[in-house]
């Protein structure tokens, strides 16, 4: 029987996000700075231009967006 308390979901984030919140999303499944993620976005982009916003877009419509509840109370939202 497999236990899925402890099962990492793929969200696009609600709090950390700057378009879409895939990077923020990424960020926060590999526990690692979204500000990295995107840096490393932006780098593949000007080494595959048009792959890598197509695969950013498709992932902006297949990712879910992170659940409401899953955000703390000390948490903020920014545009």
């Amino acid at each position: 029987m497999v236990d899925r308390t402890m099962t990492r979901r793929l969200y696009r984030s609600r709090t950390e996000r700057q378009f879409f919140g895939v990077a923020g999303g990424l960020g926060q499944y590999c526990n690692v700075d979204p500000t990295l993620i995107r840096l490393a976005l932006v780098f593949a982009t000007f080494l595959t231009f048009p792959i890598t916003p197509i695969v950013y877009i498709i992932a902006a419509l297949v990712i879910p967006q992170e659940p409401q509840d899953a955000i703390l109370p000390g948490d903020t939202f920014s545009i």
